[in-house]
C-alpha cells in the first residue's frame, strides 16, 4: 500500500523509512503535521498514520483533510498514554484505529495488515456491485394498479430523505423489492444496499452479524469481522423480518439507530457508522408489542415513515402485467408483441386467492413454462390448483388382470407428473445430455432442471426397489 506516517519523533521516523519498504509498503515519512498536509495534496494514499500530538499541525487536523480530499483513505493515530481520551474520541469519528508509544514494529504490521484487507474487501464489494447493477438494471415495480401507484408515490417522496422507513406486507408481495427501489432512488445509490433477514440468522450468531466481532471475543472468533452495519456503512441495511430480532438484541439496535454508534462483540470501543435503515415485517409489531415480544420503543424509532404493499389479491388487475414480466423474464426471445398467455389461463389466475403474493405466481409461471413448449400459456399449463392437468386415476386393470374378456378401456390422459417428465427426458434427448441448454430451452434455472433429475432418479428407484 502507498502509507503516509506522519511523527516528530527522529527514532520513528527513521524507523518507519525502513521497515515499511522492507513490509512491501511505498512509504512517505513527515517529521511534522504541516509537510503531511502538503503531501496530501500531491499524493493519495491507502492509509495515514498520524501522530495525535504534534506541534503545530496536530493528528487531527490532518485527519480532517484526509476526509475532505480522500474519503476512501485509512487513518491510524499513534498516541501517549496521556492522550488516551482523544484518541477514543477519534475512533468513535471514524478513525479505523490507534497505537500507542512507544509503538511495537509487530502492532503497526498488524494494523496495516488489517487495513489492506478491508480495502481487499471493499474493492471486491464495489466490483461485485457494479456487476449485480448491470445485470438487475434499474428497480422498477411492475403493474399499473392504484395500490401500486400509491406505493410508488411513497417511495418517490420518502427516498431522498434519511428517514428511517418501515415496510409492512405479506410474505411474498415484495418488500424487498421496495426496499431497493428506496436505496436506488436515495443519494445513498452509489452506496452499498445490504439486506440480511432477520429470521433466517441464528440466534446465537445475530449479534456478531449485525455489529460485528473481535478476534477471541467467542468460540469460534478466530479473527477480527466487521458486522453488517460497518459493510453497510454509507448505503442502506434492509431489515427484513425485523419482528424475528431476538428480544436482547432490540435495545442494541435501538442505540445503534438513535446514536449511529456500533460496538463489536469483545470490543469496548465505540464504531461510528453512517447508514440507513430500512425495516420490513409480514407480522403485526404493535401486536408482538402487547405481547412483550417487540419494544415499543424500537417500533417507534423505526417506523418513522411507513409504507405499506397491497397484496396481491387486492390487485388483480396487476396480474397479466406481471405474467407477461416473469414470462418475458424467462424467455427474453419473446416477440414483444406476441401474447404471453391465453384468456382461460388468465381468467383462472385472477380468480385465484393468492396466499403467497406475488412470490407465488412467479412459481406458478415458472411451472407453467416447464410444460410450455410454445406460448401463449393455457389452463392445462397451470398447476391442478388452477384447474390445469391433474394426476389421473390409477389404469384400469387390463381385461386378463380382472379375469374378464371386456374390451380394454381408452388411454388416459398423461397426468402432469408424467407430461413434465416426458419433456424434461425429451429436452435432455434433444440437446444430447446437455443440460445449461435444456434448461434454458425449458425456460427453468438450471437448479431445477437437477431437483427434478434428482427426483425423477429417487422415483425410479423407489419404482424398481
Amino acid at each position: 500500500m502507498r502509507i503516509l506516517f506522519a511523527d516528530d519523533e527522529a527514532s520513528l521516523q527513521e524507523l518507519m523509512r525502513i521497515e515499511l519498504p522492507r513490509l512491501g509498503h511505498e512509504a512517505t515519512v513527515c517529521p511534522d503535521g504541516r509537510t503531511a498536509l502538503a503531501a496530501l495534496e500531491r499524493t493519495a494514499y491507502d492509509c495515514v498514520i498520524v501522530d495525535l500530538d504534534m506541534p503545530g499541525v496536530g493528528g487531527l487536523e490532518v485527519i480532517a483533510r484526509v476526509r475532505e480530499t480522500s474519503p476512501d483513505t485509512e487513518t491510524v493515530i499513534v498516541t501517549g498514554k496521556s492522550s488516551m481520551e482523544s484518541a477514543v474520541a477519534a475512533v468513535r469519528q471514524g478513525v479505523f484505529d490507534y497505537l500507542t508509544k512507544p509503538c511495537k514494529l509487530a502492532d503497526i504490521q498488524a494494523v496495516l495488515e488489517r487495513v489492506r484487507k478491508k480495502r481487499e474487501l471493499t474493492t471486491r464489494l464495489r466490483a461485485l456491485e457494479r456487476r449485480v447493477r448491470r445485470a438487475e438494471g434499474a428497480t422498477h415495480l411492475v403493474g399499473d394498479s392504484p395500490g401500486l401507484d400509491g406505493v410508488r408515490r411513497l417511495i418517490a417522496r420518502v427516498a431522498a430523505s434519511e428517514a428511517t422507513v418501515l415496510i409492512r406486507g405479506e410474505t411474498g408481495s415484495g418488500k424487498e423489492l421496495v426496499a431497493r427501489a428506496i436505496h436506488e432512488g436515495s443519494p445513498r445509490a452509489d452506496g452499498p444496499l445490504v439486506a440480511v433477514n432477520c429470521g433466517a440468522l441464528p440466534e446465537h450468531l445475530v449479534e456478531s452479524e449485525l455489529f460485528g466481532h473481535r478476534k477471541g471475543a467467542f468460540t469460534g472468533a478466530d479473527e477480527h469481522r466487521a458486522g453488517l452495519f460497518e459493510v453497510a456503512d454509507g448505503g442502506t441495511l434492509f431489515l427484513d423480518e425485523v419482528g424475528e430480532l431476538p428480544k436482547a438484541l432490540q435495545s442494541r439496535l435501538l442505540r445503534a439507530l438513535e446514536s449511529g454508534e456500533i460496538r463489536r462483540v469483545g470490543d469496548n470501543l465505540p464504531i461510528t457508522v453512517d447508514v440507513r435503515v430500512v425495516c420490513a415485517t409480514h407480522r403485526s409489531l404493535e401486536e408482538m408489542v402487547k405481547g412483550g415480544e417487540f419494544r415499543e420503543d424500537l417500533l417507534f424509532r423505526i417506523n418513522t415513515f411507513e409504507i405499506v404493499i397491497p397484496p396481491l389479491r387486492d390487485r388483480r388487475a396487476d396480474i397479466p402485467v406481471l405474467v407477461d414480466h416473469f414470462v418475458r423474464l424467462s424467455r427474453p426471445q419473446t416477440s414483444a408483441r406476441a401474447p404471453v398467455a391465453d384468456d382461460s389461463a388468465l381468467a383462472a389466475l385472477a380468480a385465484h386467492a393468492w396466499p403467497g403474493n406475488v412470490r407465488e405466481l412467479a412459481n406458478v409461471v415458472e411451472h407453467a413454462l416447464v410444460l410450455c413448449d410454445e406460448l401463449p400459456l393455457a389452463l392445462a399449463h397451470l398447476p391442478a390448483r388452477f384447474g390445469g392437468l391433474r394426476p389421473a386415476e390409477p389404469p384400469a386393470p387390463r381385461p386378463a388382470e380382472r379375469g374378464g374378456d371386456r374390451p380394454a378401456s381408452s388411454a388416459r390422459p398423461e397426468s402432469l407428473r408424467e407430461l413434465e417428465i416426458r419433456a424434461i427426458l425429451e429436452g435432455l434427448e434433444r440437446n444430447k445430455g446437455n443440460k445449461v441448454r435444456t434448461a434454458e430451452e425449458l425456460g427453468i434455472s438450471l437448479k431445477t432442471l437437477y431437483n427434478k433429475l434428482h427426483q425423477l432418479h429417487e422415483g425410479t428407484l423407489d419404482k424398481t426397489g
